[in-house]
């Protein structure tokens, strides 16, 4: 009997452990600790972290991008406002603006009840869990994809793919997704693809590799094209950030021609160079005490 009940109570520690390694059912976050937050899994568990610190840009500080911010703006004032809004992928040259201007949203209308989370590729095949837990939520939430890039048959693609249109499940109305990419179709393309295009009756029907990569953009409803800077665009950043930092009219104008050597060395006039830029410059000056 000694050695049947040292079995059990070995076999209880055991299954403890394995408890403790399972994933455990969904738990609610503290929704008021925080508007932006980030779903995580750590040791087999999932859940939403709140972000103590979100990322603070505001609308006003995106230049040369207003075309962009004006018609993903209005998607999101419809969606704040229970009107029928559409998915956003915005696509284009990096450092242009995609996520500041995702994360500018929810600068501007937190207190609409703006709610941002973000899901990095990888946890993409938790979305059906993330929308299940946001039903029924008061708050309106942009679920954020960040700079994605998928290859062939990857999880993470087929169930963003469910999740935006195809799912039995569809998502509840006060959640849409928002994604950036360098890439239009979200999957890199490669051009012996163009072969596989056949050609009836005087139409171009392209082939089966080009239309599955096709299939996911296409589920987003609003496509947001963003283009590289001209010189003058990148200084007109680059001014606006070194104001923004406190450097004086005078010394922002003597600044230009160490701008654009500053853009040849990165080979890139983004808004991104831009304002890392302005930080260093503005950086030097105030360490010469000449910045105020």
């Amino acid at each position: 009997m000694n050695e049947f009940a040292d079995l059990l109570s070995r076999a209880e520690r055991v299954l403890e452990r394995l408890e403790a390694l399972l994933p455990g059912p969904l738990r609610a976050p503290d929704w008021a600790a925080a508007t932006a937050f980030r779903w995580q899994r750590r040791h087999g568990r999932s859940e939403l972290r709140p972000v103590r610190q979100p990322h603070r840009i505001a609308l006003k500080d995106l230049h040369d991008v207003d075309e962009q911010k004006a018609r993903i703006d209005r998607n999101t004032r419809q969606f704040l406002a229970g009107r029928r809004a559409n998915n956003v992928l915005l696509t284009g040259a990096r450092g242009t603006g995609k996520s500041s201007l995702v994360k500018a949203l929810l600068n501007e209308y937190e207190a609409r009840g703006l709610r941002l989370i973000e899901v990095d590729k990888a946890d993409l095949v938790d979305l059906p869990d993330i929308v299940d837990l946001l039903a029924g939520r008061p708050e309106r939430f942009i679920l954020f994809c960040d700079d994605l890039s998928f290859e062939e048959g990857e999880d993470a693609y087929k169930a963003l793919k469910s999740v935006l249109d195809g799912s039995v499940s569809a998502l509840s109305d006060n959640v849409l997704v928002y994604a950036t990419s360098n890439r239009r179709h979200l999957m890199p393309e490669y051009h012996d693809e163009n072969l596989q295009a056949r050609h009836l009756d005087g139409e171009v029907h392209p082939g089966e590799a080009v239309e599955e990569k096709i299939s996911l953009s296409e589920r987003f409803g609003l496509w947001v094209s963003f283009y590289p800077f001209t010189q003058d665009q990148y200084l007109d950043i680059v001014a606006h950030w070194l104001k923004a930092f406190g450097v004086p009219k005078k010394a922002i104008v003597a600044a230009r021609q160490e701008a654009l050597q500053w853009a040849l060395m990165r080979g890139s006039r983004s808004g991104r160079v831009a304002w890392q830029f302005a930080r260093d410059h503005a950086g030097r000056l105030e360490d010469e005490g000449c910045g105020r």
